[in-house]
């Protein structure tokens, strides 16, 4: 996996003291992880350096779901206003936004109880956003490129009709829509002896039908190449989760929507510039005949 390298520069760590009164000895310490956004530790904060081409709007809009989620539940990590009550500045024509720093570490999936503490935390996550109604997102998520029925432009490799037609009906059958957090998997919770106390990076937040994200995230926290984990879905149920049952069939096809997301995402880090490895190319690859395999 690719992690970007954009540096905390002495003209971010500037303006992060101004606006937020966070100062830190040095560079400040790089955290793990980042596809888009880098994250660095000064203290007892998290600063975060976004992509040039997030507008404010958008981080915003997404923050504004994290702040909504953090007021009812304790894991859900929101940013930190500043005086003027907004929660990102623009330096140097990026997004930069400043976090409470969490211990912890990225939860194993092969554990079992690990995994049924994420679906659990998902559920209640789902539940505390079920009555937030934020207005459109300025920007649409990267996720809802042919979530509709609409074939997405850029997977036309993975051109699939049926599951547009598919897709389409689904929604037109399943009304409920309440913000998801759009990127739930290990890499943006923590956790502490099987108990996940966090979930972060709200960049991918947008409005959906809780069963896309519970499939997408089933298949995040199951085995990468053996489809989504029935026991992940079962104990989000079990929480109480907003989604709806879903046959097989149906988690089938939402979580090949996911894939078909990864498949165009990698393209897009890769003419971005990103260089992928071979066991990158690989992983993208056996991702790819997953996608097939699960067709219904």
């Amino acid at each position: 996996m690719i992690y970007v390298e954009t540096p905390l520069s002495r003209e971010i760590r500037e303006a992060v003291a101004l606006a937020w009164g966070v100062a830190g000895e040095g560079e400040g310490e790089r955290l793990h992880g980042g596809e888009e956004s880098a994250a660095y530790r000064l203290g007892d904060h998290v600063v975060r350096v976004g992509p040039a081409r997030r507008t404010t709007a958008e981080s915003e809009w997404c923050h504004a779901v994290a702040r909504h989620a953090a007021a009812v539940l304790p894991e859900a990590v929101a940013p930190l206003p500043t005086a003027e009550g907004t929660t990102v500045i623009i330096v140097a024509g990026r997004p930069v936004s400043c976090w409470p720093h969490i211990e912890g570490t990225w939860p194993d999936s092969d554990v079992p109880a690990q995994r049924q503490a994420g679906a659990r935390l998902l559920a209640r996550l789902h539940k505390s956003l079920a009555g937030f109604r934020p207005g459109p997102r300025p920007v649409p998520a990267f996720q809802e490129s042919g979530l509709y029925g609409d074939p997405p432009q850029d997977a036309a490799e993975l051109k699939d009709t049926a599951l547009d037609r598919w897709l389409a009906a689904f929604h037109a059958e399943h009304p409920v829509r309440h913000p998801l957090h759009g990127d739930y998997y290990t890499g943006n919770t923590l956790a502490r002896d099987d108990r996940i106390v966090a979930v972060l990076d709200w960049d991918e937040t947008f409005v959906g039908a809780p069963e896309l994200e519970l499939a997408a995230a089933a298949l995040e926290w199951g085995e990468d190449l053996a489809g989504p984990s029935k026991e992940f879905v079962a104990a989000y149920h079990q929480e109480g989760g907003t989604a709806a049952f879903l046959d097989e069939d149906s988690l089938a096809q939402l979580a090949r929507h996911k894939l078909r997301r990864e498949y165009a995402y990698f393209h897009k880090a890769a003419r971005s510039g990103a260089t992928h490895d071979q066991e990158d190319i690989d992983y993208h690859h056996a991702r790819i005949e997953l996608f097939h395999r699960l067709r219904p």
